[in-house]
């Protein structure tokens, strides 16, 4: 039986411009801790639908964790934008606090 990330990746590579597929796989890479691998596939579910939010958190994240703070902070302020717009109000928390810790 393949593993999530196998499975994933062979639908992506069937359907490269489905987000959906590339955002499960990108999800399967980081909990195999394959983080750099997931970059790619968040920042096309980013680039490819302005109005969803959950990638970009993510992408923030991940860049966050490789010590690459200013290539998240537009992510993260990108979803901060989103989250307020679209009324989520636990991600607006918590990417308030992720900017806010940046500033310090």
């Amino acid at each position: 039986m393949p593993s999530r990330r196998e499975h994933f990746a062979a639908l992506v590579s069937r359907q490269p411009g489905n987000e959906l597929f590339r955002f499960s796989l990108a999800q399967a890479l980081v909990a195999e801790g394959r983080v750099e691998e997931a970059l790619v596939h968040f920042q096309t579910c980013a680039e490819g639908k302005a109005d969803w939010m959950m990638p970009r958190i993510l992408l923030g994240k991940v860049l966050l964790g490789l010590a690459r703070t200013a290539e998240a902070r537009p992510w993260l302020e990108s979803a901060l934008r989103l989250a307020v717009d679209q009324h989520h109000e636990e991600p607006e928390q918590e990417l308030r606090a992720l900017l806010a810790d940046l500033r310090t």
